[in-house]
């Protein structure tokens, strides 16, 4: 550890007072002191300067031990403890405990631009504790297991858990600023800022020398290739990134606080402006995030749907149902109301809205002008008594089974 220069410094006065003192007792005198004094040593067995440092393995005395707080291991237990007893709660409620679906995420408090900008702040912080399945939780649990060994003795509890949840709430709004629809869940973002804040750590002499080297590359190594995992669809490297960022700021905060550890007054002070800053700037974030017009969007799909069972109605007719009655149904009810939905996602389309929907609005477009069309040709065969348009028909009824299909997700 850092010790200023002041071990150098006893040392150099050591060997001083040693060389001026050396004869003043003969070797008779000094082994008669020696046999005086003996009692008194540590035995060697006891000496703490020959016993090696305590390790990981040292720490985790069995399984159990992994959730029992002790000393310099009080926060990571506690942690841990937390999200596995929600997940547990979850899976009594009934979520599937392998891929929980989208709207078990979203009511258990997953963070999710269209409802957290909805008002649902909170979602930022509780994200941090929920996960998608026993799998993310048991890896996010042991990256959490592993980071809280090697840095919590040296944060203490107090920085260990609020380096923790401001790091979370960081890699939080940072997904929401990222991304538009996707659901973000998991203990992840607060974990890579912990190992943000070990990395900072690791390039001050905060760490014993000898070990800070082999530390500093396995950290990197674990960091890099998560990173680069994250690369893949359905991870959110957004998270990861902010968390990792938010870390690496804190845990360079942190070092004027670590060098003068007995300062509790610096300690505090830190942690209060580290606090300050970061939930002022993820507020300020949020707030000028601009929130996508979901609820009149929402609105005007039920008025869709709605008018799309009204045009469909010419289908469920009877088989004798006189030719007039059909024609009449077709040109009253279902071209008018598959042209009213023309009309109406056209206007929807113009409203702030995530890309992805757009795609999905010029689909449903298409959608309704090839209904139109189909229409049309069904009031010309019926009224001219003809079966030249069936073909025609067909083929309009296929590019509509396939955007149906497109629309549902069964391609």
């Amino acid at each position: 550890m850092a010790d200023w220069g002041k071990n150098k410094e006893n040392i150099t006065k050591f060997i001083t007072s040693f060389n001026e003192n050396r004869n003043v007792y003969s070797e008779e005198e000094l082994a008669q002191k020696y046999e005086e004094l003996k009692p008194s040593y540590v035995s060697k067995e006891e000496d703490i300067l020959n016993q090696a440092p305590p390790t990981t393995k040292e720490k985790l005395t069995g399984f159990l031990s992994i959730f029992k707080p002790t000393q310099g291991y009080f926060i990571t237990p506690i942690l841990i403890n937390l999200n596995i007893a929600i997940f547990i709660l979850m899976a009594v409620r009934g979520v599937n405990i392998f891929l929980p679906d989208n709207e078990s995420l979203i009511s258990w408090g997953a963070n999710f631009r269209p409802v957290t900008l909805e008002g649902e702040w909170w979602r930022l912080f509780t994200c941090c504790f929920l996960h998608i399945g026993i799998f993310h939780l048991l890896m996010n649990m042991y990256a959490l297991l592993y980071i809280g060994l090697l840095l919590e003795p040296h944060l203490g509890k107090t920085r260990f858990l609020t380096t923790y949840l401001l790091t979370g709430i960081a890699a939080s709004v940072t997904s929401l600023w990222w991304h538009d629809l996707t659901i973000s869940a998991g203990a992840s973002g607060a974990i890579f800022g912990m190992y943000g804040v070990f990395l900072a750590m690791l390039t001050t002499n905060l760490i014993e020398k000898s070990a800070r080297k082999a530390l500093l590359t396995s950290i990197a190594i674990f960091v890099g290739y998560n990173l680069l995992n994250g690369l893949k669809g359905g991870i959110d490297n957004a998270a990861h990134i902010g968390g990792l960022i938010s870390g690496i700021i804190i845990g360079y905060s942190f070092v004027p606080s670590l060098k003068e550890n007995e300062n509790l007054k610096l300690k505090y002070t830190l942690i209060a402006i580290l606090s300050a800053v970061i939930l002022f700037t993820s507020t300020l974030v949020y707030k000028n995030i601009t929130p996508y017009e979901f609820t009149k969007y929402d609105a005007r799909m039920k008025e869709f749907v709605a008018w799309e069972s009204m045009a469909l109605e010419m289908f469920k007719m009877p088989e004798d149902t006189p030719n007039e009655k059909y024609l009449h149904e077709i040109k009253t009810r279902s071209l008018y109301y598959w042209n009213e939905n023309i009309k109406l996602v056209k206007e929807v389309d113009i409203l702030n809205l995530p890309s992805p929907v757009h795609e999905r609005n010029k689909k449903l477009l298409k959608y309704c002008e090839f209904r139109v069309e189909s229409c049309n040709l069904i009031y010309k065969a019926i009224e001219e008594n003809t079966q030249n348009y069936r073909t025609q028909i067909e083929d309009i009824n296929k590019q509509i089974e396939t955007i149906i299909n497109e629309l549902t997700g069964n391609k």
